[in-house]
Parts: C-alpha cells; sequence; structure tokens
C-alpha cells in the first residue's frame, strides 16, 4: 500500500447510503459508546459517593464539576441550574470523543479489519459531520433562548437594530445573520481542524515505521518514530483538552448572550 493509499483509507469512514443520506456508522457507533460510558461512569460515581472519605473517582469528578461551575460564573453569571450539567457533559464526551485520537493510529482499523471491517475511524471529531452536529444542537438553544427572554418581536428587532441602530436595517440584517451562523461553522471547523490535523499526523509518523524502517535503516527510523510519537501524543493530549474546553466555554458564552436583553 502506498504512502496515498495509506492516508486515503484511514481517512475513509466506514458508512451506508449515498449522498445526503450517508451515515458514517463508526462515527455513530464510536460516539454513542462514549456516551454510553460517561453515562454508565457518572452512575458509578454516584452510587458510590460519600460523605466520608471520598473515593479517587469521586474527588476527580467533584474536581471537574467545580472546574465547570467557575468558567460559568465567570461567562454566565445567573446561568440556569441546567447550564452546569448540559456544560459538563460537553466537555466530558467532547474530550472522550477526542481522547481517541492518541489510540495507535493502526490498532483498531487492524482488529477491524479481522472480522472483515476494511474501514474504520475511531475519532468521531474528526469527522465534521460529527462537531456540526454539536454545534447546529447549541445553535438551537441560542435561538431557543433567544426568543424565550426576548420574545419574538425582540428576536426580530435584534437582527433590524444590531449593531447599527434602526437607521441601517437591511446591513444589521446581513450583519446579524452573518454573526448568528458564524457560532455553529466556528464551532464545529475549530474542533474538527484541530483534531483532523492531529491525526494526520499520526499517520505520517507512522508511516516512518511502515515505509523507512526496513532493514538497518530500523535502527535510526524506529527510535526516531518512537520519539515522535511520544512527543506528539503528549502535545496532543494538551491539544484535546484545549479545544474540549474551548467548545465547552464558547456554549456557555453563546448562551449567555442569549439570555441578555440587549443584544
Amino acid at each position: 500500500m502506498s504512502t496515498v493509499e495509506y492516508i486515503q483509507h484511514h481517512l475513509t469512514n466506514l458508512s451506508v447510503g449515498e449522498g445526503f443520506w450517508t451515515f458514517h456508522l463508526d462515527t455513530i457507533f464510536f460516539s454513542v459508546l462514549l456516551g454510553a460510558f460517561l453515562i454508565w461512569l457518572g452512575k458509578k460515581t454516584m452510587a458510590t459517593a460519600s460523605d466520608g472519605v471520598p473515593s479517587g473517582l469521586q474527588n476527580f469528578f467533584e474536581m471537574l464539576v467545580e472546574f465547570v461551575q467557575t468558567n460559568i460564573k465567570d461567562a454566565f453569571p445567573g446561568a440556569p441550574k441546567f447550564i452546569g450539567p448540559m456544560a459538563l457533559t460537553i466537555f466530558a464526551w467532547v474530550w472522550l470523543m477526542n481522547f481517541m485520537d492518541l489510540i495507535p493510529v493502526d490498532l483498531l482499523p487492524w482488529l477491524a479489519s479481522l472480522i472483515g471491517i476494511n474501514y474504520l475511524r475511531v475519532v468521531p471529531t474528526t469527522d465534521l459531520n460529527a462537531t456540526l452536529a454539536l454545534a447546529l444542537v447549541v445553535f438551537g438553544l441560542i435561538i431557543y433562548f433567544n426568543i424565550k427572554i426576548k420574545g419574538v418581536g425582540g428576536f426580530i428587532k435584534m437582527f433590524l437594530t444590531h449593531p447599527f441602530g434602526p437607521y441601517l436595517a437591511p446591513v444589521n440584517v446581513i450583519m446579524t445573520v452573518i454573526e448568528e451562523i458564524a457560532k455553529p461553522i466556528s464551532l464545529a471547523l475549530r474542533l474538527f481542524g484541530n483534531l483532523f490535523a492531529g491525526e494526520l499526523v499520526f499517520m505520517l509518523i507512522a508511516l516512518i515505521g511502515g515505509t523507512l524502517a526496513v532493514g538497518a535503516a530500523a535502527l535510526f527510523w524506529a527510535p526516531l518514530q518512537a520519539v515522535l510519537d511520544l512527543g506528539w501524543l503528549l502535545f496532543h493530549l494538551l491539544v484535546i483538552t484545549l479545544q474540549a474546553f474551548i467548545f465547552m466555554v464558547l456554549t456557555i458564552v453563546y448562551l449567555g448572550m442569549a439570555h441578555t436583553e440587549d443584544h
């Protein structure tokens, strides 16, 4: 398999259907699996929670909840109660999906090939469909709370008068539409772009061992591959955490903006 064929193979989803109705089964499977794991982990923590000496898992979740609540207080004072659980779910779920990028790039596709599955992408957030779906849910909440807080009239008025006042209504409509549409697009593309780039780097590093570490050359290229893999893994661990954090914080900020009367 050539370098181009290797990369194309790893960037091809396991899918069914055609055109608009193409379903990426691997993205759906791993997203649901990680979501179910998060629910199970949360229930397990709640079942074993203690007022006495907490377990390590309970300590971790308490630190995570406190971290999320601190960010909510800073970005969205007076937030409704549901914002906390929603923000925590977004951060943890997106982080788990991002974490799949740290699994050796050939491992799960190779295991899948043993049972006849020829294509498998294991990182849901490297699929633009997944990140856009997450962003559109946030966008739906933004629209809902804009209408709930401002009313239908206030929501329409925002398009007519923001940001240049009522005398430039046509310009305001164009600017506000662009501003609103940019929110889900930026959320989706930022997460997708960073994880997709990280996935490509792991593939390129894997190619060092697959194409260059042959015979005596392995004495040089194999250690180099190991060093590059470790270095990129440690750096990418920061990236996946930062991207989950940014997605969560921007969601909080956008919903906070939707709850204000003057925007």
